[in-house]
């Protein structure tokens, strides 16, 4: 196990401390602050935890995904929400998140100057 940081286990990420910032299932509102799961601490939360593991992370956050849709499905089917709602707020915030560092264009590049 040289070189590899041990990542922490789904069992031990969704055990609560004092003052974690875990989901309350099956409403997949965050036990501390009450906000809609995952909040802005848990974020932060997941993406110290899967620091230089993008792929992990998302794999995880899809599996949540698929949990909280079926929990908010059963509390109330009308109300459970548009797809695209639901993979913003479980895919969309670390797709964001990943794509700051790197370098975008708008415009498009200069055309190369013939050789005299």
């Amino acid at each position: 196990m040289s070189g590899e940081r041990a990542r922490p286990t789904r069992a031990r990420r969704l055990t609560s401390g004092p003052g974690d910032h875990l989901p309350l299932r099956p409403l997949w509102l965050c036990r501390a602050c009450g906000q809609p799961w995952p909040c802005g601490r848990a974020k932060l939360a997941l993406l110290a935890d899967y620091d230089g593991s993008r792929v992990s992370l998302f794999l995880y956050l899809a599996g949540l995904l698929h949990d909280a849709i079926d929990d908010l499905h059963k509390l109330n089917p009308s109300t459970t929400g548009s797809s695209a709602d639901m993979f913003d707020r479980f895919l969309g915030w670390p797709a964001r998140h990943s794509r700051s560092h790197r370098m975008t264009t708008t415009s498009p590049l200069p055309a190369e100057e013939p050789e005299a």
